[in-house]
């Protein structure tokens, strides 16, 4: 090392800096002693402080949401012959009061379940599940109470959609509130295809383009319209399909006509565009109108089944490696870590995987609605399920250590169920 030569000038300055150094240094010691505290104790003070900052910060940030769903809103009318604005209210406040204390942060109320509305909507019906019968008014806006409810009570709220199911079992249009969509289109010719049959059930074409401005539509005016934190979409895209009719069944007529026929790309690649352009387009008029709500989607667990040739064509990669299409994904992993082929921390460690980019979020949907139940593939997990009360305080402690970025929990009515009520102890635990 190099000894340096130091010229007159440059030693006054180093004299008067020293100075200026011992004088600080003095007023360090004399501040400490008047308080009672050494440098040590004031050193290890602050550290204490940044800790604790530090993990309320950490608290503050992970999403630890629950779904409340219509099975919710059956719940609510079956408890309340009076069902008024007054009587939701008192509901839904016990709801968001139950689970602030259980440490959830956020509710993803459903609103839009069948092709209906738990709102005052322009576009879709009444929902039965709030009123009794499509089409037909409360007399009050859920959606306003709850968003109220959550905002009054500290928690963020989020407004669920399920985009192309229509109906669940029933292929008769009569059954349908006469304002709804899908009956008007089914009723002139022209846009009959809008709305498909399949499996017995009803589904809104997503080849379409005049039902992706239908969708976007009755997510644009929850955004002006109400004041909430996120806009949630749930895992029905396209239904299952087989061997034999993946060709011919469904949007296949679109698809012969599309250009995508023309340039010899296949019907699957054909049906993933039509889901991500929903949700491209989606996330694009969200954020023109509230560039601070967030949009996630809750997509089915398994990756296998997501990106197969026969079901859902959700293209996850494209979603998770890029911004445009979502804020955050929130894959439903409802297995057990015993679960034959399906484990959960297996399922779990193949979503960080898929989301390492870090351009969206990663949220893990946590079935709840198992705990305490013999449910399962196998005996091994029927066993786990029933048996084990830490199973889902164990499920959130593995995919912390995975670095998540938080949790839904499905959902509300099981969150205090008998059944699952052990588990669900040992939950609180670890979300508190």
């Amino acid at each position: 090392m190099k000894h340096l030569k130091l010229g007159k000038i440059q030693w006054i300055a180093l004299l008067v800096v020293s100075a200026m150094f011992a004088n600080l240094c003095s007023h360090m010691v004399l501040a400490a002693s008047e308080t009672g505290q050494t440098n040590e104790q004031t050193t290890t003070a602050t550290q204490s402080t940044t800790t604790t900052t530090q993990n309320k910060t950490t608290a503050k940030e992970e999403y630890k949401a629950f779904w409340f769903s219509y099975y919710d809103y059956d719940e609510y009318r079956a408890k309340n012959k009076k069902r008024n604005a007054t009587t939701f209210r008192q509901y839904f406040t016990k709801v968001v009061e139950n689970e602030k204390s259980a440490g959830m942060n956020r509710v993803i109320v459903q609103v839009r379940p069948f092709g209906d509305a738990v709102y005052k909507s322009k576009y879709f019906p009444w929902s039965k599940y709030i009123s009794g019968k499509q089409g037909r008014s409360p007399g009050y806006d859920p959606l306003k109470i709850m968003v109220d409810v959550a905002h009054k009570n500290g928690m963020k709220i989020e407004a669920w959609v399920n985009p192309y199911r229509v109906t669940t079992g029933s292929t008769n249009y009569k059954k349908l509130a006469k304002n709804n969509q899908a009956r008007k289109w089914h009723a002139k010719k022209s846009t009959r295809r809008n709305v498909l049959s399949y499996g017995g059930s009803l589904y809104y074409n997503p080849s379409k383009k005049a039902v992706r401005t239908l969708i976007i539509n009755g997510v644009k005016e929850i955004v002006r319209n109400y004041k909430v934190d996120g806009i949630h979409m749930d895992d029905y895209f396209y239904p299952e399909f087989t061997k034999k009719n993946v060709k011919t069944a469904f949007d296949a007529k679109e698809y012969k006509k599309s250009s995508y026929k023309k340039k010899k790309k296949s019907i699957y690649i054909y049906r993933r565009a039509q889901v991500s352009t929903l949700v491209r387009d989606m996330k694009k008029a969200i954020k023109k109108i509230n560039p601070n709500v967030t949009y996630g989607i809750s997509p089915a667990g398994n990756i296998d089944n997501l990106t197969s040739k026969y079901s859902y064509y959700v293209d996850i990669y494209k979603w998770t490696k890029s911004t445009q299409y979502v804020d955050y994904i929130c894959p439903q992993i409802y297995w057990g870590f015993k679960h034959p082929t399906a484990k959960f921390n297996k399922v779990t460690d193949r979503w960080v995987k898929a989301c390492k980019s870090k351009k969206v979020k990663l949220y893990i949907g946590i079935a709840v609605y198992r705990a305490g139940h013999n449910t399962g593939q196998n005996r091994a997990e029927r066993k786990e399920w029933k048996s084990d009360t830490k199973v889902l305080r164990k499920q959130v402690e593995y995919a912390r250590k995975k670095n998540v970025d938080g949790f839904a929990f499905f959902d509300y009515q099981d969150l205090h169920s008998k059944a699952s009520s052990k588990a669900v102890s040992q939950l609180k635990k670890v979300l508190k």
